[in-house]
């Protein structure tokens, strides 16, 4: 019964999200600070609920849930709905937290509905080492801060075709400007890419002594490391060659989608990586 009603309620938090969604929505299009005030609260109840979630799984498994598909999906959905809170309060830019809520979403969505992994988690118990719990929470730490990155610089798109086009209004001006958005964008890939690293450095650590017959081939080692040098190529170019505007914009929005491909496609052709199995 207690299953069933935690089920439910989840399913619940789910529609209060669209719901969330739908205000920013109406927000962006018609500037309503009643509708974004309103998503407002009804986001931070979101939040409420999905760490009471949090913690009660943490108290039922003993550990911290990111050891499978299933708990890897909640933990992200989660730190992007903290993150837009905290830009909500803190950097006051309402485009960036309906772009970032949108993504939130569809994480939470597919996390909902998807069936329970039961061999994974089995899995997760066998495997489970401080080591690797650091090595998958820094990871999505990471993507989180990726995935912000993305939203500034998906911002940076829209805001520039408007300025091309010399479409003056609310909504310009609501985007914020160009330098903060690049700036922004950059600032997070800064956070990201040492915390991927550091992620990848505990990774390789607890497979030489957990896994010996690793392959180092393996599709999801390899998507990792790429995801890590495209990231490092950006800083590069914003760094070294000095380069900004809408190539390193673009740039970084391919990166991001080899996060998604590396995220949801790279671990189910994993030979050894069991979040996946």
């Amino acid at each position: 019964m207690s299953d069933i009603f935690m089920t439910r309620l989840h399913e619940l938090t789910v529609v209060l999200y669209a719901l969330c969604v739908l205000l920013y929505f109406i927000d962006f299009l018609h500037h309503n600070r009643k509708a974004n005030r309103i998503a407002f609260w009804l986001l931070a109840f979101v939040w409420v609920l999905q760490t009471v979630f949090l913690i009660l799984y943490m108290i039922n498994t003993g550990r911290f849930p990111v050891l499978t598909i299933f708990e890897g999906l909640y933990f992200y959905a989660w730190v992007l709905i903290t993150l837009s809170l905290g830009i909500n309060r803190l950097l006051r830019v309402d485009f960036i937290v309906f772009f970032t809520n949108v993504l939130g979403f569809i994480i939470m969505a597919i996390h909902t509905f998807a069936p329970v992994q039961i061999d994974s988690a089995v899995k997760a118990q066998q495997l489970i080492s401080e080591l690797l719990l650091i090595h998958i929470t820094v990871a999505i730490l990471s993507y989180g801060a990726f995935s912000l990155s993305f939203v500034f610089s998906l911002l940076y798109l829209i805001q520039y075709d408007l300025l091309k086009r010399k479409k003056w209004g609310t909504r310009l001006l609501r985007i914020t400007d160009l330098s903060k958005l690049e700036h922004m964008s950059y600032v997070l890939n800064v956070i990201g890419v040492p915390m991927l690293m550091i992620s990848l450095i505990l990774g390789i650590q607890w497979a030489y002594i957990k896994l010996p017959h690793m392959v180092w081939y393996d599709s999801k080692v390899i998507g990792s490391f790429i995801v890590l040098a495209l990231y490092s190529i950006y800083l590069y170019m914003k760094v070294g060659k000095g380069l900004y505007g809408k190539s390193l914009a673009l740039w970084n929005l391919a990166s991001f989608l080899i996060v998604l491909i590396n995220f949801f496609l790279f671990g189910k052709l994993s030979s050894f990586h069991f979040w996946y199995s």
